[in-house]
């Protein structure tokens, strides 16, 4: 297992300390774990999959030039 070092503000050692109670958690690095997955695991529970149903028909809404150089493509590669 790795080690990780960090500077905790005073705040968020009482609120670690909160937490360690509420947990009944006797150490503050199973707190923080325990806190981090449980971080992470809600963070992925809430991930909108995406949705693109808006973008059908879109480029057909684009305005069309009307001083093409070009009437079509057969012109245009012809």
């Amino acid at each position: 297992m790795s080690q990780l070092n960090i500077h905790v503000t005073a705040s968020f050692e009482k609120d670690l300390n909160k937490f360690m109670k509420l947990r009944h958690i006797n150490t503050k690095s199973e707190a923080i774990r325990l806190a981090i997955k449980e971080g992470i695991q809600h963070a992925a529970a809430h991930v909108a999959p995406g949705n693109f149903t808006d973008w059908l028909g879109l480029a057909t809404q684009a305005p069309v030039n009307k001083k093409a150089k070009f009437s079509s493509d057969d012109d245009l590669w012809g």
